[in-house]
């Protein structure tokens, strides 16, 4: 074999392998919104923005969480679907984010449109490293919570980076998310 066909042979292999990657991965589009627990009477504070953080373009939740006033979150989430119906990611195994924050937990949160009350999800916890780091999130490892549905991921509405819980301060940036397959 010639050194232009090795090259050749060489550039077809990276164009599959690059082929393959863009099929185990769907980024999305989000369009963000800031929420808080004063929809509910706590007084926790904070906003949602657009901002470069450590050299990237990304969505920033900041603020402070108080407990005070039986409150306790600040959230910045998005729906999937543009007029909030559900989106059917069955043929995923989970989300992906790349985040950087304040070495803080935070909560993964989702919804489906099987859920009838605001303050049912499913959730998974993660920390969010000062460095930009990819987190992968499987669809097995969120639980259930205040509700006896199991996540059909047929039905994913809305998706959510909350900081919850505790009082702290949350700073907590989004540069990209999407879907994943193994």
């Amino acid at each position: 074999m010639s050194k232009n066909q090795l090259l050749a042979a060489f550039a077809l292999l990276l164009a599959g392998n690059s082929v393959a990657a863009e099929e185990t991965q769907m980024k999305l589009n989000p369009d963000w919104e800031y929420v808080a627990d004063g929809v509910m009477g706590g007084v926790s504070s904070g906003r949602a923005t657009k901002a470069e953080v450590k050299g990237r373009e990304a969505m920033r939740l900041q603020g402070q969480v108080s407990l005070d006033n039986n409150g306790g979150f600040v959230q910045m989430a998005f729906d999937l679907g543009p007029d909030g119906g559900a989106f059917d990611a069955s043929e995923w195994s989970g989300i992906w984010l790349e985040v950087s924050g304040n070495h803080e937990e935070y909560d993964l949160r989702l919804r489906t449109d099987e859920l009838s009350r605001p303050w049912q999800s499913f959730r998974a916890d993660f920390v969010a490293p000062e460095e930009w780091t990819e987190i992968r999130m499987p669809f097995t490892d969120f639980e259930p919570h205040r509700t006896d549905t199991a996540l059909n991921t047929e039905r994913l509405r809305r998706i959510g980076v909350l900081a919850i819980g505790r009082e702290f301060e949350a700073d907590v940036a989004v540069a990209a998310v999407g879907l994943y397959k193994d």
